[in-house]
């Protein structure tokens, strides 16, 4: 079964009038996994989708996406699938990838129908390419790590990096996730924008009565968003994106835009958020 939902884009005047309700109808994207359902989000911000499949013992196939405008979904586009599950399998273009938790998948323009297998929690991006660059199945020791923050400010973290300049070529998507150490909370702190890309992020590694608090909205306007396990949340480019959590949790990060350059950020200093 595969369901299909829009996101049209959201200037910052009028995302600073809307209560909670109307953010998180805009911004937040909950109930992406569902047991034997392929589940998409359909935003306006450089027209990237993000999504949820959950064969639970049955394959999926993701072919077809009418709101793409072309026969199959990566006839123009590129993919990136995250297993957030335990084993399962993803068949394109030919051949099959076993993707154990935390592998990432890379799937090139034109590699045809998707199908996904086994007992996998998949994770989905895409976003429009330009040029075919090779499959590849990045597994965590192969990820380029950064290791950021000190349990000092409670920020202590490592940062892997997949689908990314430093590991492989891609046209536009930029996917990687932060794992949080034991005792510390804060996401992406101090707080920066990238004009030139969108993001998104899912949460997960998340115990059932855990929460995190995401900050959105312009860096003197700021907003949150309350986040349960495997709830994921569109941040447009205008938008400041961190947050910090009741526990350690991990966050998948996933850019699309202009470049794939992961330093092209303007920080914003403490002093500035509101």
């Amino acid at each position: 079964m595969l369901t299909v939902e829009t996101r049209h884009a959201i200037d910052p005047d009028a995302a600073k009038r809307m209560d909670t309700a109307e953010l998180r109808r805009n911004f937040h994207l909950g109930e992406l996994f569902r047991d034997g359902e392929i589940r998409l989000v359909y935003t306006h911000y450089d027209r990237m989708i993000v999504g949820g499949a959950v064969p639970a013992g049955a394959p999926l196939t993701l072919d077809h996406v009418k709101e793409c405008g072309t026969a199959s979904i990566l006839d123009r586009r590129e993919m990136a699938i995250v297993n957030v599950g335990e084993a399962g399998t993803v068949a394109a273009g030919g051949v099959t990838h076993a993707l154990d938790r935390g592998d990432v998948l890379y799937l090139p323009l034109g590699s045809g129908p998707v199908t996904l297998d086994g007992k996998g929690r998949f994770y989905l991006l895409s976003a429009p390419a330009h040029r075919v660059h090779p499959a590849r199945l990045i597994r965590l020791d192969e990820a380029a790590v950064v290791k950021l923050g000190a349990a000092e400010t409670s920020n202590d973290r490592t940062i892997y990096q997949f689908v990314h300049p430093a590991v492989m070529t891609s046209c536009q998507l930029v996917v990687g996730y932060t794992r949080l150490h034991n005792g510390s909370v804060w996401n992406t702190m101090p707080a920066h924008l990238h004009d030139r890309r969108m993001e998104a992020y899912l949460y997960f590694d998340m115990k059932p009565e855990q929460r995190v608090f995401h900050f959105m909205g312009r860096p003197d306007e700021t907003r949150h968003l309350v986040m349960k396990n495997e709830d994921a949340v569109v941040s447009p480019p205008w938008s400041i994106h961190c947050g910090a959590g009741t526990g350690s949790y991990t966050f998948i990060w996933a850019m699309a835009g202009d470049n794939v350059d992961y330093k092209d950020v303007e920080m914003v200093a403490m002093e500035d958020l509101r």
